[in-house]
């Protein structure tokens, strides 16, 4: 998905008004673009956007702040049990590009969830099963809530890795956004110099890697298109163009 290609609406006759699914599930490997297009089609639609990686992340990003080992499925998952997640829609003072603030035990640790040493172990903590049902769990009760409209929202945009498999399998709308793994290494790297993270492409490009092996060979929940999904190929798309292929299957 080419980010910096001009983005214009191709459709001025879609509005947040528009009637949709009431839940759009969509998952794909990381750095796919699901966060950028999900809050953009939510903003279209009057959605709650709820990224769910980012619950992953916290408990990842808190086990390494506590020297936990992350393979320690029993203390990990104990972890994700008695964590006190906030997910809260960011606000018009809050950096650009932030969709959400995140609040554990009702600290801002935003910031600390997209690095390099969360991005090398958060898929060993989101194959835990502990973990794993906890969160899904969690995530399953906010898209039912959400799905049929709920605190001024008319639906939910759910993104991940198995929303459309696992944790929402009944949404009537599925996208599953991919890339080629330079090309997503390429965006992660951008992001993280944009952070002021001076990291080698080698290395992200490495990182991302051995994160799509472990996420598509784990045991439990692994990344794969749903059979009823739209797959939809982001790396030659501009975010406006992904936006509107999926408004389009809301209209066919």
């Amino acid at each position: 998905m080419n980010a910096n290609a001009p983005c214009t609406t191709q459709s001025p006759s879609r509005t947040t008004q528009q009637r949709g699914p009431g839940i759009i599930a969509i998952d794909g490997p990381a750095a796919s673009g699901k966060s950028t297009v999900g809050h953009a089609v939510a903003e279209r639609l009057n959605y709650l956007f709820f990224d769910t990686g980012l619950m992953y992340r916290v408990v990842t990003r808190v086990a390494l702040d506590r020297g936990m080992d992350v393979h320690d499925r029993d203390a990990v998952g104990a972890l994700a049990e008695e964590l006190d997640i906030a997910l809260l829609p960011a606000g018009a003072a809050e950096a650009p590009g932030r969709y959400v603030t995140v609040l554990v035990d009702g600290q801002d640790v935003t910031d600390a969830l997209r690095t390099p040493d969360v991005d090398r172990h958060v898929s060993v903590v989101a194959a835990n099963p502990r973990v794993r049902a906890a969160l899904s769990l969690h995530q399953r009760r906010i898209g039912q809530q959400y799905a049929s409209g709920h605190a001024g929202k008319a639906g939910i945009v759910m993104v991940g890795r198995d929303i459309g498999t696992v944790v929402l399998p009944e949404a009537p709308l599925k996208i599953y956004l991919d890339a080629p793994v330079e090309e997503r290494a390429r965006r992660r790297h951008q992001e993280l110099l944009q952070q002021g993270k001076d990291v080698p492409f080698e290395q992200v490009l490495a990182d991302m890697q051995r994160r799509d092996a472990i996420d598509s060979q784990r045991d439990v929940a692994p990344l794969r298109v749903a059979e009823d999904a739209h797959v939809i190929q982001t790396a030659d798309l501009t975010v406006e163009q992904v936006v509107e292929r999926i408004l389009e299957k809301i209209e066919d």
